[in-house]
């Protein structure tokens, strides 16, 4: 009896040891969600991306989307609701939106913090790449589950200073969620934005599905990708 004691006890102890997960470095899980997105040559070589959609937020509330970017720092949005289109452009200094559903017609300025969140946007790389040499810091937090799929839970505070989370798939090592805290007339509010539906298009990986969804709104926006060009068509103006 004395002896099984002793071996239930020397194995129990060794159990821990031998069944401890080494986590990988940031650089490790950075370097492999940037080769799941066909590799920093690739994703380096884009100039300029399009992406054109439909957004929903409920019934009787659709829009076609259209998202232009090229680099250094342009940026133009266009949703068209009922056959109205309005636009917001940014240079990366400065920006515009035109809106006439609300009564916009001519080009209003944008607000710096608007500004500040283009810029943002329209990198094409993302912030994972280079993130040393732009000034972010990226820490791995812990991991967790998304949709019942385990993930890296990663802490990115940005060279603006502005925090966001990102969450990518142990396995695939794809982006699967976002979430980030925005400020909507003047007032912070969380925003959570999931992927899906990941395609490839000449050799990069893009989400097809989105999701949006920001705390204390009933509504999600989703938007679904049905048309991606890089490298293929004017630059925003």
């Amino acid at each position: 009896m004395a002896i099984a004691a002793v071996t239930l006890v020397a194995i129990s102890a060794g159990t821990p040891a031998s069944a401890t997960t080494v986590e990988p470095s940031v650089d490790e899980i950075v370097a492999k969600h940037l080769a799941a997105r066909g590799g920093l040559t690739k994703i380096r070589s884009v100039q300029r991306l399009v992406q054109k959609g439909r957004a929903s937020a409920g019934a009787g509330r659709e829009a076609l989307v259209k998202r232009e970017l090229a680099r250094p720092a342009r940026t133009r949005f266009e949703f068209t609701v009922q056959g109205v289109t309005s636009v917001l452009v940014s240079d990366g200094k400065q920006g515009w939106v035109s809106s006439p559903l609300d009564g916009r017609f001519d080009p209003t300025p944008l607000p710096a913090e608007a500004v500040a969140e283009a810029v943002e946007q329209a990198d094409l790389d993302g912030p994972l790449v280079d993130w040393k040499a732009k000034g972010h810091r990226v820490e791995l937090a812990n991991r967790e589950l998304v949709d019942g799929r385990e993930v890296y839970k990663l802490q990115i505070t940005l060279a603006s200073g502005v925090v966001r989370h990102d969450y990518l798939d142990v396995k695939s090592h794809h982006l699967v969620r976002s979430v980030s805290t925005r400020r909507f007339r003047g007032r912070p509010v969380q925003v959570t934005t999931t992927f899906g539906d990941f395609k490839k298009t000449q050799g990069l990986l893009f989400p097809h599905r989105i999701e949006v969804e920001a705390a204390g709104r009933p509504n999600r926006l989703r938007v679904v990708v049905d048309e991606i060009e890089v490298d293929s068509a004017p630059r925003p103006r």
